[in-house]
């Protein structure tokens, strides 16, 4: 039976998956650290904006689901499943995800975060810079 309003279980799912990505994130500046890469301050720095953006967002959704008395836990997992156990108003709702879906879903988050990170205003330094040195990498 589902005791969930569809409002809380798109909250608790939000919170679920943008946690995930935010370790997906994690994970990959620290293999952005230990890299081969020759030039990796571009790339730690839109992980830095995409880590810095989600918690934001994440730091949110605790609030309303604090509020709301909302819980998500993870309850199990195996081979094509992870389970979760959503609880609110003193009930329990487990839901299985399918972990290629909950792929996708992180993966779509990371798209989100890519491009919120970018917008207008994110990158003034080097937009400063690139004036001074009329695009060319070198100063007038």
């Amino acid at each position: 039976m589902r005791y969930l309003q569809q409002k809380e279980l798109d909250l608790a799912s939000r919170y679920l998956f943008l946690s995930m990505a935010i370790t997906v994130i994690r994970q990959d500046r620290k293999h952005m650290e230990q890299g081969k890469f020759k030039i990796k301050e571009p790339y730690m720095e839109l992980l830095g904006k995409m880590e810095l953006e989600a918690r934001k967002e994440r730091k949110e959704l605790r609030k309303q689901m604090d509020h709301m008395k909302l819980q998500v836990v993870e309850s199990g997992r195996n081979d094509s499943f992870t389970s979760f156990l959503f609880l609110a108003h003193g009930y329990e709702e487990k839901r299985n995800y399918f972990n290629p879906a909950i792929r996708k879903k992180v993966e779509n988050i990371l798209f989100e975060l890519m491009k919120k990170s970018q917008q207008p205003g994110q990158f003034e330094y080097q937009t400063q810079q690139q004036k001074e040195t009329n695009g060319s990498g070198l100063r007038e």
